[in-house]
């Protein structure tokens, strides 16, 4: 083809001088040569590109474990915000990947099909979810989880990514742990700077010591294998073995009991296996008898002494805040039987804390926010279809386990070590896994989006090791393939941006108002700008229904305005949320103190059934019957409010009242008003 066109330029050009010849016949190769060169660029410059990506992936994925943690667990929406903008960016940069490689690949083990049944159904339940901002908040966690297993099996499934995630990991979890052992050595009740009301306890970057002692569960497994049969050099060998020391002392300092029984159970695994590998016999014995020495001469020695000791272990002294086997068990069965009240489908997304009133057993009067287990809570919330997903992924995760386990063990020689680290990374992830499972149990571990991050990454790297079994778990992606995928991901972007954007701003004003004075007009004024960002929070609505009704029992000549507004906002509280009571209750409190007390009797009866153990809700009640003058069915609400908690002084008071009353009554002398 050159030659043909060489002979045409030649024609064409045969008037010119001949020394003008032999540059024409080499224009086609010179064009050749220049197309390839430019494809050739385009290639390396698409490669490069993909290998910045795949490096973008990884910081952020780096970033986003290490900011959990070190936020208080990325429990407060702010923090939880801050890893939504980063896991945003990942999935930008996936998207980004799927275009650059001509002929991309994906992972796809069949855990990725039981990730995708549940993250379709979480999203299908949202549509259906009664309270619609608690349900959105929950689904995009659910989201974002799914989606980072995804990023973290195709992108960062290599030997030394993840030896740089695991190192990375347990270098936090030690520097935690040394802020814990801190925090106990010098009694702190700090958490940076912030109240922790655990005394006696540490949990270092965390508010709660479980919440520390699920993450080092974890990561100690993982810290112990890379020592006992990682590939690594004498320097880190060291380091690891300070790593593991610290672990076991910020896990003793944090006094969880569920925590120690878990982590020390994820530790016998790793160990256990060892003991039968021929090569890591000796080293694993040794590492068992001294940690059951050095654990034992600590535990006598310095733990024994301290006041979280005696009231978490010992069973002497008081501790704030202990939730017992009784209560525990409590809250087990309340949430087994909202499951069984809502059999297939559970009360929705995150709904257990809002539809626990109607629950509640006597001997809990707080808010429990979750269960106490992670596995009664995910029926409760999700229903026996959500507990069949999630359930069946763990039996087919096992089975992935059994599959790969043959491929990275190493094999038992009589000259050699055996230390490898893909066979470290394996058996030390396992073991952090299986003390997540049972830690689980009794904790609700998988609700703190940090612990819950940490556990998607060991997750997903595992996940991937199912590759050294067989190969038929990787997936052309065509174009169909690659516009889902980017598709999903940017639609998932987009959607999380967004909910950022309003999120964000309802964030900072509700910060803003909580510098107010309580209940003032300047702090309802800051609430009114965060339910405009947010008009499906109740909570917001009812907190403003507060100030102005707070507003009106002050008195003033525009008291009835005051309780007109606060009924207004209560209204929009119970139309978010018809399931807590407290709606009801303040619009039955607002009409008495207007005097349309005949009006307020359905709100009572609507409040009552929501919680009808709760104390607070009793003695509110009790205040309603105060106010048409009937103290003697006054007095026996407050009595049963006392029941329920001594330390209500409200019904207490009150009952002194109905009690002078009554006495006045039945004396036939003259009664005073009750507030006189």
């Amino acid at each position: 083809m050159g030659c043909k066109f060489a002979w045409v330029y030649s024609v064409i050009l045969s008037g010119l001088s001949p020394r003008l010849w032999v540059p024409v016949v080499k224009i086609p190769a010179l064009l050749t040569l220049a197309r390839s060169s430019f494809f050739h660029a385009m290639f390396f410059s698409r490669k490069n590109l993909d290998a910045w990506c795949q490096r973008g992936i990884l910081l952020l994925t780096l970033a986003m474990l290490v900011f959990g943690p070190l936020a208080f667990g990325a429990v407060d929406e702010w923090a939880f915000l801050v890893v939504q903008g980063i896991a945003t960016g990942i999935f930008l940069l996936w998207s980004v990947r799927l275009w650059l490689n001509p002929k991309p690949k994906l992972l796809w083990p069949p855990l990725a099909w039981v990730v995708v049944a549940f993250a379709v159904y979480a999203v299908v339940r949202y549509f259906t979810a009664d309270i619609e901002y608690v349900a959105r908040a929950e689904v995009i966690q659910v989201l974002l989880f799914a989606l980072v297993f995804f990023v973290i099996v195709n992108n960062l499934h290599g030997q030394d990514e993840a030896q740089t995630i695991s190192f990375t990991l347990i270098t936090l979890a030690t520097l935690i742990s040394c802020y814990a052992v801190a925090q106990l050595a010098t009694h702190s009740t700090r958490v940076w700077n912030v109240y922790s009301d655990y005394p006696g306890r540490a949990g270092g970057t965390y508010i709660s010591p479980n919440d520390l002692a699920g993450l080092l569960g974890m990561l100690l497994p993982l810290a112990l294998a890379y020592l006992l049969a990682g590939r690594v050099g004498i320097v880190t060998r060291i380091l690891l073995i300070y790593a593991v020391a610290a672990m076991l002392a910020g896990l003793g300092a944090t006094f969880s009991r569920a925590g120690w029984v878990a982590a020390v159970m994820g530790v016998l695994f790793v160990l256990g296996l060892l003991l039968c590998h021929r090569n890591h016999r000796l080293r694993a014995l040794v590492l068992l008898m001294v940690l059951l020495a050095g654990g034992g001469l600590f535990v006598s020695k310095y733990l024994a002494k301290t006041a979280g000791f005696q009231q978490r272990v010992a069973g002497t002294g008081y501790s704030q805040g202990v939730l017992d086997f009784d209560t525990r068990f409590a809250l087990w069965r309340a949430g087994e039987e909202m499951w069984l009240d809502n059999f297939w489908f559970g009360v929705g997304p995150a709904h257990f804390d809002y539809r626990f009133p109607k629950y509640r057993p006597v001997i809990i009067q707080l808010r429990p926010n979750r269960t106490h287990n992670d596995y009664i809570n995910l029926l409760a919330d999700w229903g026996t279809v959500g507990g069949i997903i999630v359930f069946a992924g763990m039996g087919v995760f096992i089975v992935a386990l059994w599959k790969t386990w043959p491929h990275v063990r190493r094999p038992e020689v009589d000259f050699g070590h055996g230390q490898s680290n893909r066979f470290a990374f394996f058996l030390g992830a396992t073991g952090g896994l299986f003390a997540l499972t049972l830690h689980s149990a009794a904790d609700f571990n998988l609700h703190i989006p940090a612990n819950a991050l940490v556990g998607v990454a060991l997750l997903g790297l595992l996940a991937g090791n199912l590759r050294f079994a067989t190969a038929q778990y990787w997936l052309r992606a065509g174009m169909p393939t690659r516009l889902a995928f980017s598709g999903v991901l940017v639609a998932t972007a987009v959607a999380f941006m967004a909910d950022e954007w309003r999120r964000g701003h309802e964030t900072s004003w509700l910060a803003r108002a909580e510098q107010q004075e309580a209940f003032s007009p300047e702090k309802a004024a800051l609430l009114q700008k965060a339910f405009a960002c947010e008009p499906e929070n109740f909570q917001t609505a009812y907190d403003i229904g507060e100030c102005f009704r707070v507003q009106s029992f002050d008195g003033g000549d525009n008291f009835d305005t005051l309780a007109q507004q606060a009924m207004d906002w209560y209204a929009l509280d119970i139309k978010l949320n018809h399931y807590e009571g407290y709606g009801y209750l303040r619009t039955g409190m607002c009409l008495d103190w207007i005097g349309q007390s005949a009006a307020a009797e359905k709100y009572y009866d609507e409040a009552g059934p929501l919680d009808p153990n709760g104390y607070f809700m009793v003695a509110n009640i009790g205040w309603h019957f105060v106010q048409i003058g009937d103290y003697a069915t006054a007095r026996q609400y407050f009595i049963r409010s006392m029941n329920l908690s001594n330390a209500s002084v409200f019904a207490q008071n009150y009952l002194n009242i109905c009690e002078t009353k009554l006495v006045q009554k039945a004396s036939g002398q003259a009664s005073l008003p009750f507030d006189y």
